[in-house]
């Protein structure tokens, strides 16, 4: 996946601002046309910068893992439930004694979608597709795709997940690959 640098996005970003002022000045409405489908578009002026912290020192492991090339997810011993993303306590019995098991990777497509409309934020992508596979250890897993032809997908096919260093921001997460 191509990614723009974020001067140049934030250039994009700034002259699309402009553009929406201006129509928003001749017309009286943030109504703008889809870059893609030409369909009207309301554009929200207000902006939103948010940044998270979220406190993540009983499911460490889990970005510890994922700077190794790991994906973990957790387990109940009790239940015999698995949790991904990982917990460190089980909703059903309570249980903080969760086990950490190393997710093997496989699993099949379940579904998918290719985002050609996006937030704001992920502008700067080119599109990306979001995935739903079922892995072999009996749960869901929602993430990017990474394919550079959508049509090579088929539901129910053989996929793997990856730990990829997703840029521009430069952090390590999961992707799905077909195998």
């Amino acid at each position: 996946m191509s990614t723009i640098p974020r001067e140049e996005l934030e250039k994009m970003v700034k002259s699309w601002l402009e553009m929406v002022e201006q129509i928003t000045r001749s017309e009286g409405l943030p109504i703008v046309p889809d870059e893609k489908t030409g369909d009207p578009v309301w554009v929200d002026l207000r902006e939103l910068r948010l940044k998270y912290l979220i406190p993540i020192a009983r499911i460490r492991k889990f970005f510890d893992g994922l700077k190794e090339g790991k994906v973990y997810a957790t387990r109940c011993p009790v239940q015999d439930v698995y949790f991904f993303p990982p917990q460190a306590d089980c909703p059903y019995c309570m249980d903080e004694n969760l086990e950490w098991v190393e997710i093997r990777g496989r699993g099949t497509l379940v579904t998918y979608t290719v985002v050609s409309v996006k937030p704001a934020s992920y502008l700067h992508y080119p599109d990306y597709i979001i995935a739903i596979a079922r892995m072999e250890e009996g749960f869901n897993v929602l993430c990017w795709m990474s394919v550079d032809d959508p049509s090579q997908l088929r539901i129910g096919m053989p996929v793997k997940l990856v730990v990829k260093r997703r840029e521009p921001e430069g952090f390590f997460t999961y992707y799905l690959e077909p195998e």
